[in-house]
Order: structure tokens, then C-alpha cells, then sequence
């Protein structure tokens, strides 16, 4: 089995051993889910408790869903939680009674429009309790009493956030973030984790590392927020770049969303890469929609995060249904999107400001053994490069800057930069 056939496979495993855990931004579905993921990096715990001020916002009570269930008159039973996961509304309190059909249709939510999905609902803040069912279902339903039965805890516990980082030789930082709370989602869920945490495990094994790398899985909003709250004026100091990870598990192209700014060194380092695959799917930052890169680039924080997918949330009519399942998945896509996220990085470590020391005309290459001594008509691409490098290595354009200029990726410049560098002609 070769390296790239294994590492695929490998994302498959831990997606089918993911897939039927019961998550939420709390309770013991996302505790599982994250020790999971811990077998591929030891992701360190950092817990918030119900109850705690997080910013603007407060630390819910902790949701311990046990089993959901209707029973027909016919004695069928029907909206299974143990089935799947999203036929009980997230964060459904207690509930246990005879309804008619009339009055438990108040509590059955459809999308008449995918009469084959059910839908995905929550209701974190406000106590309530519902089921989801497709609407070819829901219209099918016997008229007559029905059996309710939602065993659920909301008590005080906590919020937990898993954090790994990796020590460069600088403290400036790069983040990479993911969440782990839908429960029976695909793409939207389990894909964003899965690579972060494979990512991970690639730049942990990078020979050397000049920055430092912190990767969270945090559950959506709550759980950036909170980790804001904790981490965020450091951020505001240390971070030079990061990248949010969502919807990056389906077979469509990388979609990729500007930072607030929009032209920073990780939207610099995203759109090399996207122009260096022929993509242009490269969208402005919309804090009107979106994960918690609006958290990120909230204007107290304005921080210097992307968003990399793949087909945009919302933008596949899968979104937040049970539709959203394995059949969608890519798992070599999922595998492509490791390597071109650890290329990115790549990019970053590889980015430096050079100065030509001799900016007065052309520095003599011959005499240095880098130029041709019989003139020819056609130049290699790394001597092209160099007279690139040489007339904006002016000790204000990164490689970033050049890469852009003149259309050569950034591993050639940073190839030939460092021959010009050991030839004595960059500082």
C-alpha cells in the first residue's frame, strides 16, 4: 500500500468511527469525539464551565441527550435518536407525554423543499424540545395519540476545547482552526476536524518549524468565543496568519474566504496557492455568513484568519441535512486538502524579505558561476526567477510580493533566492 492510498484510507477510518457519535458544543458526544481525534495528535483539554462570562456571552448548561423517540398509534416507533442523530432538536429538554397529531406536529420541524432530508435544528439557548423527520414522513403520519418520549440532561458541567501547539523557533504564530459539535453531519462536520487533525500530525513532523503552530477544535461560535476570551490578546500580539477549516470534505474545488483585511500574509500565502492550482474561487470576507472566522475577525480581534474549503456552506443543497453523509465524502479529496494546506505552510515558512546587496545595475553573475557564459534564447525558469529576485529584493517585497509580480511560484523563488544568498549578493 503506498504513503498516499494509506493516509486517505486512514481519514476514512476515523470518519466511520466519528460518524455515530452524538455531538453538541457540549456533553460526553463531543469528549468522545475529541479523544478520537486525540489517537492522531494528543489534543491538550482547555474547559470552560456553565455559567462562566466568555466576552458578550455566557457558558451554557451541559447536554447529556440519552434516547428520543415517538410511538404511532400504530404502535410504530418513529423519529429514532438512536437511528439518527439529527430526529432530536439539539438541546431538546425532558420531555414525556401523550400528544395528539395535531399538537406534536408543533414540535416536528420538515423541509418540504428536500422531502427526503431531514432537517438539522438546534435550540442551545432557549429550553425547548422538538423532532426532525422528512416530510415524506411527516405526511404520512396516522392521525391519532402519540407516545413522546426525549431523555435528556441539561445540567451545570462544561465546554471543553482541544488546543495542540507546536513550538517554532519564533513566537509568532500561525492558528488552524476547526469545530466538532454537528452530530450526523458529513462535510460540514466531521470534514474540518479530520483534516486539521492530519495537518497536524504533517507539520509535527516537519524537520524544523520557524513559527509556531497552535490548532483548536472548538464547538461553532461558543467555542471560539470562549477561546477568545482566554487566547485573544496574545493572538492580537503573535498571530501572523491562520486558516479556518470547513466544508472541505466533498469533491468540488477549494473555495477560499478572505480574512476581514483581505490582504494578509494568509490571504497572500491561500491565493498563491489557489492562482498555483488555476483556481479562482476566492470570495471576500462576508461576516453576514460564515463559521467562526467571524469570531476571528471581529473588529475588537480582527485577526488575520481565512476560511479554506471546498463547496461553500449553504452552497450544496446537502447543508445541515441528513443528506450531508458519507456518500458526499471525498476522502482522497480529503487527503489532497492535507497536502495543499501543508504546502500553504510551507509557503509561509519559505516566505522572506530579501535585499540585493549590489542594487546599483545587474551584479556580475558570471564571475559568481550563476549565468550562462554563451547567451541563449531560451532561459530556464530559475534564470528568469532571478532577474525577477534581483530587481524587487529591495528589502521591502516579501517572496509573497515577487510571486505575485511576476508569476512564478513561490518554491522557485525561494530555490533560487537562496543560491543568490549563499553567492554572497542577498542579505
Amino acid at each position: 500500500m503506498n504513503q498516499k492510498k494509506a493516509l486517505y484510507k486512514r481519514i476514512e477510518n476515523y470518519f466511520d468511527r466519528l460518524w455515530p457519535i452524538p455531538r453538541s458544543i457540549t456533553g460526553p458526544g463531543f469528549i468522545k469525539s475529541l479523544d478520537l481525534l486525540s489517537e492522531i495528535v494528543p489534543f491538550k483539554r482547555i474547559e470552560f464551565h456553565t455559567g462562566d462570562k466568555v466576552l458578550d456571552w455566557v457558558i451554557p448548561k451541559e447536554w447529556v441527550p440519552h434516547r428520543a423517540y415517538l410511538i404511532d398509534p400504530n404502535g410504530k416507533k418513529r423519529a429514532d435518536f438512536s437511528k439518527n442523530n439529527l430526529h432530536l432538536v439539539g438541546y431538546s429538554v425532558p420531555f414525556k407525554g401523550i400528544l395528539s397529531l395535531t399538537d406534536l406536529k408543533n414540535n416536528i420541524n420538515t423541509l418540504p423543499d428536500q422531502p427526503n432530508a431531514i432537517p438539522y435544528i438546534t435550540s442551545y439557548y432557549n429550553e425547548a424540545w422538538g423532532f426532525c423527520m422528512s416530510f415524506e414522513e411527516y405526511n404520512n403520519l396516522p392521525e391519532g395519540d402519540y407516545e413522546v418520549v426525549i431523555e435528556t440532561e441539561l445540567k451545570k458541567g462544561k465546554l471543553t476545547i482541544g488546543e495542540v501547539v507546536l513550538e517554532g523557533t519564533s513566537d509568532k504564530e500561525i492558528l488552524i482552526s476547526s469545530y466538532l459539535c454537528h452530530p450526523s453531519m458529513a462535510n460540514n462536520e466531521l470534514s474540518g476536524p479530520l483534516v486539521l487533525s492530519f495537518l497536524c500530525e504533517a507539520i509535527t513532523n516537519l524537520s524544523s518549524r520557524k513559527y509556531t503552530y497552535r490548532f483548536i477544535i472548538v464547538p461553532e461560535t461558543i467555542g471560539s468565543i470562549a477561546y477568545l476570551s482566554l487566547r485573544g490578546d496574545d493572538l492580537k500580539k503573535k498571530l501572523i496568519a491562520g486558516y479556518q477549516i470547513s466544508c472541505i470534505g466533498d469533491n468540488g474545488p477549494f473555495t477560499y474566504k478572505k480574512s476581514r483585511e483581505g490582504d494578509t500574509l494568509a490571504d497572500r500565502a491561500a491565493i498563491q496557492m489557489m492562482r498555483d492550482l488555476k483556481n479562482e474561487n476566492v470570495i471576500p470576507f462576508n461576516p453576514a455568513v460564515g463559521s467562526d472566522e467571524r469570531q476571528y475577525c471581529s473588529p475588537g480581534f480582527n485577526l488575520p484568519v481565512g476560511s479554506l474549503m471546498r463547496t461553500m456552506y449553504t452552497k450544496y443543497p446537502e447543508y445541515h441535512t441528513s443528506l450531508d453523509n458519507k456518500k458526499l465524502m471525498d476522502f482522497e479529496g480529503m487527503e489532497e486538502a492535507v497536502e495543499t494546506l501543508t504546502s500553504i505552510i510551507h509557503n509561509i515558512e519559505m516566505n522572506v524579505i530579501w535585499e540585493n546587496k549590489y542594487p546599483y545595475g545587474e551584479p556580475q553573475l558570471g564571475k559568481r558561476g550563476l549565468f550562462r557564459s554563451l547567451s541563449e534564447k531560451t532561459r530556464e525558469d530559475d534564470e528568469m526567477a532571478m532577474w525577477w529576485l534581483l530587481n524587487y529584493a529591495d528589502g521591502t517585497n516579501d517572496l509573497f510580493s515577487i510571486a505575485d509580480r511576476s508569476g512564478y511560484p513561490i518554491t522557485t523563488l525561494a530555490r533560487v533566492a537562496n543560491k543568490l544568498n549563499e553567492a554572497g549578493i542577498f542579505d
